[in-house]
């Protein structure tokens, strides 16, 4: 008798529980969350507000912050979406996710005329980075990579390559300091292959189930990263260093270059003015001489989850999302570079970014991560094998490396 009110008990349990997930969502107005990383300028809410709007009535957007850390976005997004769960609509995902969502089921193709407004204008990187076996599974909403800054105060023209800077920093002593990123995260990932696109390597083969690391690239590589890491350029905190922490330094005043994303431009003109009078703009700076360097892309792509009880809604509404009315907005209030390419030819784009012309032409050379459902263990092998970078030692950190991304391809776990 027990047991059967016990098995009663839980069946009914189950039953409520069950009930609310289906039924919560039956709404009058379909509600589509937009689980993305919170924006502080308000653009998304906006975005958000005028789509539903737009709408008919027939949605509404929800917008639902994620942390600011994108590993903790991703570690939130994967645990529900690997429990099936049927709240999540509409999802920012990072452009490193593409293919690890597409192969656990995820996330859902676009087809059709939602997938040719998701195409349409859009810069071939940034869309690049939607795509996994010849299928778009993302709309390209906003772009990011890194520039080269500099103090126009103190160098008449900004070095072209990696060696170069090295050298001006050094000859100028105390405040000839590098800002960069050094510290074992994602960043130091993105500092890796980056230099290595440069060098014309690359970590996997175009297949993105092999290892590639060709010796002479990943070698010039690991001796770039070591020579700067050790030389008095690099700031005493780079092993500890993010993109923000190399902002606030370079807004210190002691610093003549920085390796970092639009961001710090409105920031230096809003906390350091004196600073960002001279503050100048140029390429990453190459490894090889007359040879473009390649930064990796960054960015936000918008996905349609696999659980949503509304698929074409939402797909209708990601669209919405990412046109180019709200790419302007994104920009000009928060500021997110655009992926479609037309809008750097605005007056108004062209204002908010004066150096559009070095972000098209830098975006038109980028390249992109290691396009694989494994990337993040391949991310984390990485930057565990080359952290700190003061310690790197090319000969032998090349067979560590290539070991270690072995073991991620592999699944063999990396503790």
């Amino acid at each position: 008798m027990i047991r059967i009110r016990l098995t009663l008990v839980l069946w009914i349990t189950v039953s409520i529980i069950l009930y609310g997930c289906s039924s919560h969502r039956k709404e009058a107005i379909p509600t589509l969350n937009w689980y993305v990383a919170g924006e502080p300028s308000g653009a998304f809410f906006m975005a958000a507000k005028r789509c539903s709007e737009d709408s008919g009535q027939a949605y509404k957007i929800e917008q639902v912050p994620l942390p600011a850390d994108t590993d903790q976005q991703r570690e939130q997004l994967v645990r529900r979406l690997a429990a099936g769960d049927n709240a999540i609509d509409i999802i920012g995902m990072d452009v490193i996710w593409t293919a690890e969502f597409a192969q656990a089921g995820w996330i859902l193709p676009w087809t059709g005329k939602t997938a040719e407004q998701a195409k349409a204008g859009r810069l071939d990187a940034p869309l690049q980075s939607a795509i996994y076996q010849n299928q778009l599974w993302a709309a390209p909403f906003t772009t990011n990579i890194q520039l080269l800054w500099y103090r126009t105060d103190r160098v008449n023209t900004a070095p072209a390559t990696w060696d170069e800077m090295i050298l001006l920093a050094e000859s100028l002593g105390e405040i000839g300091t590098i800002q960069a990123q050094g510290e074992r995260y994602e960043g130091l990932t993105a500092f890796f292959v980056s230099l290595l696109a440069s060098n014309g390597g690359s970590v996997l083969d175009v297949s993105g189930k092999h290892i590639s690391l060709a010796q002479q690239p990943t070698l010039q590589t690991l001796s770039t990263m070591a020579r700067f890491a050790n030389s008095s350029a690099a700031d005493w905190a780079l092993a500890t260093a993010r993109e923000d922490q190399a902002r606030l330094a370079f807004e210190s005043g002691h610093s003549s270059f920085m390796v970092n994303y639009p961001f710090v431009w409105p920031s230096a003109q809003r906390n350091a003015p004196e600073i960002a009078k001279h503050l100048g703009w140029a390429r990453w700076p190459a490894t090889i001489e007359g040879k473009p360097s390649r930064f990796v892309i960054g960015g936000l792509n918008l996905g349609v989850s696999a659980y949503t009880p509304y698929p074409q809604l939402a797909f209708h509404a990601a669209a919405c999302l990412t046109a180019a009315k709200h790419q302007r907005m994104a920009a000009e209030l928060g500021g997110l570079l655009p992926t479609i390419a037309a809008l750097y030819d605005e007056p108004e784009i062209r204002v908010t970014y004066p150096f559009a012309d070095v972000l098209r032409s830098s975006l038109s050379d980028a390249v992109q991560r290691p396009q694989t459902p494994l990337y993040n263990d391949i991310s984390l092998a990485i930057s565990r094998t080359l952290h700190p970078m003061r310690d790197i030692e090319p000969q032998k950190d090349f067979i560590r490396l290539r070991r270690a991304i072995e073991r991620a391809l592999n699944s063999e776990g990396l503790l």
